[in-house]
């Protein structure tokens, strides 16, 4: 990943936010996957972005660089805490593009916070429970922290080595996951700017569901890459080892963000 970044944190909305600014150009924000950082789920793909744009890569609460706070993990605080660090970072108008987890907060900043928003891009995310595999459900109903990704605890590890802070992260993204509902069709239907959707033909969503978010979302593109799970995006559990795959997303996300 470059170096010759903006590092820094702002107050939000009651925890320490942290974000990196790489670039310039139309801002783009990147908000990284359930349980993840920037570089889990960017590492590969944010210093393609930076050649092109203002990327600005946020940790959200209790992930990664960010504090957290004495309340569950929720989309909705997730969208009210971007929309926040933006506005302290004078950020007026953005793109923003989010993985797994993070589609679910960039769809609901897009419901949330139109007028901030420019463009989104959802990677391999999904809207309702039933929008997921029943493997998934079946897997979260039952997971704990021993299951969690060791490249993930590693990571968490090197950036904040406090064991509780760890376990903390990990139970406030299962519960969220657990008692995930999502949203009706006719919320998503209002989200009124382009959007792109792209997902893994071996994803946690069906690509039927991705099509049917496509649908959903007036105007919006679909993109379809082989593989699983943020694989196309190479990220850290998922990407192949000298896969050019990623650098094909980043020039169709690229040129979907220049139409």
């Amino acid at each position: 990943m470059k170096t010759d970044s903006n590092t820094g944190y702002k107050n939000v909305n009651g925890i320490k936010m942290y974000y990196e600014m790489y670039g310039d150009g139309m801002p783009l924000v990147l908000i990284h996957g359930g349980g993840s950082t920037i570089r889990t789920s960017f590492g590969r793909t944010l210093p393609l972005f930076a050649q092109h744009r203002k990327v600005i890569a946020v940790d959200l609460q209790g992930n990664g660089h960010t504090s957290d706070r004495d309340a569950p993990y929720s989309f909705k605080q997730d969208a009210d805490d971007v929309a926040e660090l933006l506005k302290q970072l004078n950020i007026q108008k953005a793109d923003f593009m989010g993985f797994s987890n993070g589609g679910q907060t960039t769809l609901q900043i897009a419901m949330s916070y139109p007028q901030l928003t420019r463009k989104i891009v959802v990677a391999s995310s999904f809207t309702k429970k039933e929008g997921a595999q029943p493997w998934f459900w079946d897997f979260m109903s039952k997971a704990s922290f021993k299951d969690m990704p060791q490249q993930y605890k590693d990571e968490f590890r090197s950036i904040n080595p406090d064991p509780k802070a760890l376990q903390a992260m990990h139970d406030k993204s299962l519960h969220r996951m657990q008692h995930f509902t999502g949203w009706a069709d006719s919320e998503i239907a209002q989200i009124k700017v382009p959007a792109l959707i792209m997902t893994g033909d071996a994803d946690v969503a069906p690509t039927a569901h991705a099509v049917e978010i496509t649908q959903l979302i007036k105007g919006s593109k679909l993109a379809v890459f082989p593989g699983g799970h943020g694989e196309y995006l190479g990220e850290l559990v998922a990407g192949k080892k000298g896969s050019k795959v990623p650098e094909l997303a980043a020039a169709l996300v690229e040129e979907f963000l220049d139409e």
